[in-house]
């Protein structure tokens, strides 16, 4: 059966697999687009199948925030080479797959798009893993920050929240989500505050800062140790930490700051962190 090449193009915008696998493909169907979809995906999946051990060690994080800038998304897709996580169609890939994590209630992604993935393995030519993904709906007034840094291989996602719904839109409260977001980009906090800090991490710091002042008189022992343990939630708690731009800042005050300014109480809600192997 003849082929034109308007039906190979068509299918090509479908699926986005090369020229002569689409025209082989429509050649099995005897010209059948839907069939010839069909087709591709199981010999995507197949593909994929047979690439699924191999390690993917490389990757991108990408982030997604709806119109109304109230929902977030945020994934890690991993690959095997950074040639390809640099490659633009792979990084559209990621893209297009954020974008759909906006509409995906469960933080889940739907079975078609997993399936979109087989397809993109067998256009790419390696193993391709949906590492993870989450999503955020704001829980009030407040704005969804967001970063990517080192060229996708870190991205942060960040809920600020206001009390005054009219500062929702106001630049100065998507300058501070941006700035948070970066801050927890580089400086990789544990938690968002003392609260969220593992009590057996805790139990560990102070039996050790216990060893490291034995010896010393009893009447300061607790003050070494109260001293350290200060510091040491200065360095893993985010709002304890020094803001990277300005480490003579913490972060909870410079929160605080572009409250004041805004005429309105800022606080962190909440953050995720994703890096490619971490």
């Amino acid at each position: 059966m003849q082929i034109s090449a308007k039906q190979v193009k068509e299918l090509r915008d479908i699926t986005n697999v090369g020229m002569m696998e689409c025209k082989r493909a429509l050649q099995e169907t005897e010209g059948d687009i839907e069939a010839a979809v069909k087709l591709l995906r199981e010999r995507g999946m197949a593909v994929a199948a047979k690439k699924a051990d191999r390690a993917a060690n490389e990757g991108q994080v990408d982030i997604a925030i709806s119109e109304d800038g109230k929902t977030g998304s945020m994934i890690e897709i991993n690959c095997e080479t950074d040639f390809v996580a640099k490659n633009e169609n792979f990084q559209a890939f990621v893209q297009s797959m954020a974008v759909k994590g906006l509409s995906s209630n469960d933080n889940g992604l739907a079975a078609a798009e997993k399936e979109n993935m087989a397809v993109k393995i067998s256009e790419i030519g390696e193993n391709l893993v949906l590492a993870r993904n989450t999503r955020y709906e704001l829980q009030g007034p407040g704005a969804i920050g967001r970063y990517i840094h080192l060229g996708g291989k870190v991205g942060v996602m960040v809920e600020i929240g206001c009390e005054n719904e009219a500062n929702t839109a106001s630049e100065a409260l998507t300058d501070l989500g941006k700035e948070v977001a970066l801050h927890i980009a580089a400086a990789n906090p544990q938690s968002l505050d003392r609260d969220g800090v593992d009590a057996e991490l805790v139990a560990s710091e102070k039996a050790l800062f216990a060893k490291q002042v034995e010896g010393k008189p009893e009447n300061i022992i607790d003050k070494i140790i109260g001293g350290k343990l200060e510091k040491f939630y200065s360095q893993i708690v985010l709002l304890e930490q020094g803001f990277v731009k300005d480490p003579d800042i913490s972060v909870s005050d410079l929160v605080a700051k572009a409250g004041k300014e805004l005429g309105d109480t800022l606080s962190i809600r909440r953050y995720v962190r994703f890096q490619i192997g971490g």
